[in-house]
């Protein structure tokens, strides 16, 4: 199923109440309700990266032929909308959404919507286990594992076995070397993205929050 994103000229209707994006029709609506599932049933023979359907699995290894590869960076996409939406947000220095509390600017309005939970305050998902409140419906689910004990996401190259998607992800990167994470500052490279920051503020002296400004 292709997912087909707005043109100029149309309305964006269809919200994800998840993530806070907006599509053009139900269908592409689906296909994104689907990626926020919590469901990783596929892993990428290349980099063990756990993926939620059979149409994620094949746009994800597009990233490992290099057919979307940014010309600036090197960073590779997969497909060419992902690839246009970095080059705006990295490369083109327009951010034409900005926050009327803090005047931080956005590449797309989605990420100003996300961005204006952090001064509403607003955690409209509680937890019916031990009332805590959460801004986004997936962080609710992604805690529930905390009650439940459930660790759903397991290596296939070892016997580990986590609550979350992402720290499968990271521990991954343990068996492939992969280090995709580069510090701006200076030549090196990190597998996760809390040991960067961690490197950004002690070696460069640099608070994370002013380097992502930047």
């Amino acid at each position: 199923m292709k997912v087909r994103r707005r043109t100029e000229d149309e309305e964006m209707d269809y919200l994800n109440t998840v993530c806070n994006e907006q599509f053009v029709s139900e269908r592409c609506l689906t296909a994104d309700t689907e990626r926020h599932s919590g469901e990783r049933l596929y892993s990428c023979n290349q980099c063990g990266k756990c993926i939620p359907s059979k149409r994620s699995l094949r746009l994800h290894m597009n990233t490992h032929t290099k057919q979307y590869k940014c010309t600036e960076c090197g960073k590779c996409f997969r497909d060419s909308y992902a690839l246009e939406r970095h080059r705006r947000s990295c490369h083109s220095g327009r951010k034409q959404f900005e926050c009327s509390v803090c005047s931080r600017r956005f590449v797309e309005s989605s990420h100003l919507v996300r961005h204006s939970v952090i001064h509403s305050r607003e955690k409209p998902y509680k937890c019916c286990s031990c009332d805590k409140m959460f801004t986004r419906g997936e962080h609710l689910k992604r805690h529930m594992n905390v009650h439940s004990g459930d660790r759903p996401f397991k290596c296939q190259l070892c016997d580990k076995a986590f609550s979350r998607s992402g720290h499968l992800n990271d521990h991954m990167r343990v068996h492939t070397g992969e280090k995709p994470f580069k510090c701006h500052l200076c030549d090196k490279a990190f597998s996760r993205s809390g040991d960067l920051n961690h490197h950004i503020v002690r070696i460069h002296k640099v608070l994370v929050s002013e380097a992502a400004c930047k």
